[in-house]
C-alpha cells in the first residue's frame, strides 16, 4: 500500500498555514485579522462538510465488510481530527488575543458594553436605536417549539433575564443578529485618548437589552452567544433529469433541516441554561457542544471595516496591471485574439477584460452566438449583465449554469431565471446528472462569409469578485482545434448523453483527464529509463487522486524530477528515500489565494503546457466535467514557466507540505516572495511593451 496522509489532516494542515500568517508578524496589522477570519471560515466549511460526512462513515464502515476494523480505524482517524481541531481553535484564540493588544498598542481598541465611557454610550445607544433595533426580532424561548426557523451560520444571543425583586421571575430571548443587513462591528470614533473603538455588533445588542426587555419587569440580563451548523453535505447525485428542478430544491430544504453537527456556545453559560438549549436543538451527545469564547461566526472578521486604518497597517495597493495588447482603442479583443492568443493573470490583470470582451460582442454585429458555462458569478454580476445585453442585441445566448455549485445553489437559480427571462436559453442537466465546473466561454463569429470562434479557458470562475484575489489563469484563442472542442463540449451539455465526441486539443473529464495525465507521467518515466532529462512541474489546489498519486511515486523511484505546488489537500508524501524522494512539494499562502491549476510536462526538449479548471482528486476525473487546455503559443508558455519557477523559488512565503521534508527551504540567500515577484514580472513586460 502506497504512502499516504489522511486528506482531511492534510486540509487541516493547510488551515493551520493560514493561521500562521495571522500570526506573523511581518504581515500587516489589520491582514492578520483577515486571515483570522478566513481561518475561521473554513473550519466552518470543515464542519459542515467533511465533519458531518466522517460521523456519518461511522454507519458505513460497520455495517461492511471487515466492519469491526474499519471502524477501529475510523476511530483513530476521527480521534486525530479532534485533537488537531482542538490545538488549532487554541492556536486561533491566542493569535487573536495577539493582533487585538498589537492593535491598541497603535490606539485601535476592541470594546466590549461594559468598557464604554458615557460620550460613548450615548453613540452606541444612538447606533442602536437608528439601526439595529429595528431589524432583530427577538424569540421567547417558550415559544420556540422547533429549531427549524434558525439559521444554521448565523450567531444568536441567549439572554437570561431576571428581577431583582422577584427571584422567581426569570425569562430566556433568543435574539438572531441581523448580519445580512449591519455590518458586525460597529467603529467609535477617537476618544479623548485618540483610540478608535470597535465593537462587535453582539455587545451593542448586549448594551441595548435594558432597552429591549426592562418594559416587562427585568432588571437583570446577560447574554451568551451561540451558533450551530447543520450537516450541509446533501447528496444531490439523485436528482432526476425529469424532476431536476424540483430534485434540487427538495435538497436544498433539507440541508436547511439538516441534523445539527456541532453547537457552539460561550463557555460561561450556565450549566442549565446550556442543558435547556441542548434539549431544544435534540443534542444528545456531549461531543456535539463545543465551549467557545464571547464571539461566534468570527468568519466576519473578514469583512470588519477599513476606512479608518492607517496604510501601514493594510497591504500596499497593488493595481491590476494592464493586458498591453489589448489596450488600442480602435480594435476589438475578438479582432486582437484572432492574430494571437491572449493569457490573463489574476488578480495581477483585470477581469475587466473579460466583461469588456463580452460587452463588446453583445453589441457586435458580427457575432451570431455566445454559450458560457456558469458556476459562480460576483453578487453584482456584470458578466451576467453582459449575457442579458447579448440576448437584448439578438445575439442566440446559451449558458449552462450548475445547480449543484456548493453553497451557491441558491443563487444560481435565481440567476437562471433572471437570464431566461431576458431570452437566454438555460441549460442545467449535465449528461447523467454530472457536475459541471468547467470554465469555457465560446463566442461565434461571422467574418468575411466564414464561421470563425473564439474561446475563453479558465482555472477559475466567471467572478470579477474573486478575481480580485484569486491567482488564476485565463486563456483567449481563436486556435480552430480549441474552439471546435469548445463546440464539442456545450454539444454534449445540450444533448443530455454523456458520450465521448472525441476531443483533439482539450482534455475533458470524465472521458480523459486522468487517462491523458497518466499516460504523460509514463513517457517522462520512459525517458528516465532512457537516461534522459524527465522532468514535471503540477501545481493544483488538491492532489488527492490514489492512481496519480502511485503513479507519480513510480515516476519518482525511476528517477523523474517531480516539482508540486498544491495549496489544499495533498495525500501524497514526499522525500522518502527510495519511494518518492525525486518529488517535492510545497504550499504558498500569501496576499492571494492560489487557486491556478497548471501542468508542465518536459517532454524531451519540448515541454507541454497545460492550465484548466481540473484538480486531481475523484469527482473532479470521474465525476465533473472539467476542462484542460494546452498552451501552445511560445511567449505564454515562458510567462507560464516563469511563473512557476518564481514560486518554486519562494523562500518567503511558499513552506514544505510535509514538515519533514528534506527540500525544506531556508532563510538564506536574497528573499523571493512569489506573489510580489510575480507582479514586477508583469508590470515590467507591460513597460517593455
Amino acid at each position: 500500500m502506497s504512502p499516504s496522509v489522511n486528506r482531511d489532516l492534510s486540509l487541516l494542515n493547510f488551515n493551520e498555514r493560514i493561521l500562521q500568517e495571522a500570526a506573523d508578524p511581518t504581515t500587516p496589522l489589520f491582514e492578520r485579522i483577515t486571515f483570522l477570519g478566513i481561518f475561521s471560515n473554513n473550519l466552518d466549511e470543515f464542519y459542515r462538510t467533511r465533519y458531518a460526512a466522517l460521523e456519518r462513515a461511522f454507519g458505513e464502515k460497520a455495517s461492511g465488510k471487515n466492519g469491526a476494523a474499519k471502524i477501529d480505524h475510523a476511530r483513530t482517524v476521527f480521534a486525530s481530527i479532534e485533537t488537531e481541531l482542538t490545538r488549532l481553535f487554541g492556536e486561533f484564540d491566542k493569535t487573536l488575543a495577539e493582533v487585538k493588544a498589537e492593535l491598541e498598542k497603535k490606539q485601535v481598541r476592541f470594546l466590549d458594553e461594559s468598557q464604554l465611557d458615557a460620550g460613548q454610550k450615548l453613540i452606541v445607544d444612538r447606533y442602536f436605536q437608528e439601526h439595529v433595533r429595528k431589524n432583530i426580532t427577538p424569540i421567547m424561548l417558550e415559544n420556540l417549539d422547533s429549531t427549524t426557523s434558525l439559521k444554521d451560520q448565523s450567531t444568536y444571543l441567549l439572554a437570561r433575564l431576571g428581577s431583582a425583586s422577584d427571584p422567581e421571575k426569570i425569562g430566556y430571548a433568543l435574539i438572531e443578529l441581523p448580519i445580512g443587513e449591519l455590518s458586525r462591528f460597529f467603529v467609535l470614533p477617537p476618544d479623548e485618548e485618540e483610540k478608535i473603538g470597535v465593537m462587535y455588533l453582539d455587545d451593542v445588542i448586549r448594551f441595548a437589552l435594558p432597552d429591549l426587555f426592562s418594559v416587562f419587569g427585568y432588571d437583570r440580563f446577560e447574554a451568551y452567544s451561540l451558533k450551530f451548523n447543520r450537516d450541509a453535505d446533501v447528496d444531490f447525485s439523485r436528482a432526476d433529469s425529469r424532476d431536476y428542478l424540483d430534485d434540487i430544491e427538495s435538497n436544498l430544504k433539507k440541508r436547511r433541516l439538516g441534523e445539527t453537527v456541532r453547537l457552539v456556545y460561550d463557555h460561561r453559560m450556565p450549566p442549565e441554561l446550556l442543558a435547556k438549549i441542548a434539549r431544544i436543538f435534540g443534542i444528545r451527545q456531549r461531543d456535539t457542544l463545543k465551549p467557545s469564547g464571547r464571539y461566534q461566526n468570527q468568519k466576519d472578521l473578514v469583512k470588519i471595516p477599513k476606512s479608518h486604518v492607517p496604510p501601514e497597517m493594510l497591504y500596499e495597493p497593488f493595481p491590476q496591471l494592464p493586458v498591453p495588447r489589448l489596450l488600442d482603442p480602435n480594435r476589438s479583443i475578438l479582432d486582437i485574439v484572432r492574430e494571437k492568443d491572449v493569457l490573463l493573470h489574476y488578480p495581477y490583470h483585470s477581469f475587466d477584460n473579460i466583461v469588456n470582451m463580452l460587452l463588446q460582442a453583445s453589441i457586435d454585429p458580427n457575432v451570431r452566438a455566445i454559450k458560457m458555462t456558469i458556476y459562480r458569478v460576483a453578487k453584482n454580476s456584470r458578466v451576467v449583465n453582459a449575457l442579458i445585453n447579448a440576448a437584448r442585441n439578438r445575439k442566440k445566448v446559451t449558458v449552462y449554469i450548475e445547480f449543484k455549485a456548493s453553497f451557491d445553489e441558491e443563487a444560481n437559480i435565481d440567476w437562471a431565471e433572471k437570464m431566461k427571462s431576458e431570452g437566454i436559453e438555460i441549460v442545467y442537466y449535465a449528461p447523467k446528472g454530472l457536475k459541471v465546473h468547467s470554465k469555457l466561454l465560446l463566442i461565434q463569429r461571422k467574418e468575411n462569409g466564414k464561421k470563425i470562434s473564439y474561446a475563453a479557458v479558465g482555472t477559475g470562475n466567471p467572478n470579477e469578485d474573486t478575481s480580485r484575489f484569486y491567482c488564476d489563469e485565463h486563456l483567449l484563442t481563436a486556435n480552430p482545434a480549441i474552439t471546435g472542442d469548445a463546440k464539442k463540449v456545450f454539444k454534449l451539455l445540450e444533448s443530455k448523453k454523456c458520450k465521448n465526441p472525441g476531443f483533439k486539443a482539450l482534455v475533458v473529464s470524465p472521458f480523459a483527464i486522468r487517462k491523458t495525465f497518466l499516460e504523460k507521467i509514463d513517457r517522462e518515466i520512459g525517458f528516465a529509463v532512457e537516461g534522459k532529462p524527465a522532468w514535471m512541474i503540477v501545481k493544483l489546489n488538491n492532489l488527492v487522486d490514489d492512481k496519480l498519486v502511485k503513479k507519480l511515486y513510480e515516476a519518482s523511484q525511476a528517477g523523474v524530477k517531480i516539482q508540486l505546488i498544491v495549496r489544499g489537500m495533498c495525500t501524497l508524501v514526499p522525500g522518502l528515500p527510495g519511494v518518492s524522494d525525486n518529488i517535492t512539494t510545497v504550499r504558498i499562502v500569501d496576499r492571494f489565494l492560489e487557486h491556478a491549476r497548471i501542468l508542465v510536462f518536459g517532454n524531451g526538449n519540448s515541454p507541454e503546457y497545460y492550465l484548466g479548471s481540473a484538480d486531481w482528486m475523484q469527482r473532479n476525473l470521474d465525476r465533473r466535467i472539467e476542462v484542460m487546455v494546452p498552451v501552445e503559443d511560445p511567449d505564454l508558455q515562458k510567462d507560464l514557466q516563469k511563473i512557476l519557477q518564481l514560486q518554486l523559488s519562494d523562500n518567503v512565503k511558499a513552506k514544505p507540505i510535509n514538515p519533514g521534508d528534506i527540500t525544506e527551504k531556508t532563510k538564506s540567500g536574497k528573499p523571493v516572495r512569489s506573489q510580489w515577484a510575480i507582479y514586477e514580472y508583469l508590470k515590467k513586460q507591460g513597460q517593455q511593451s
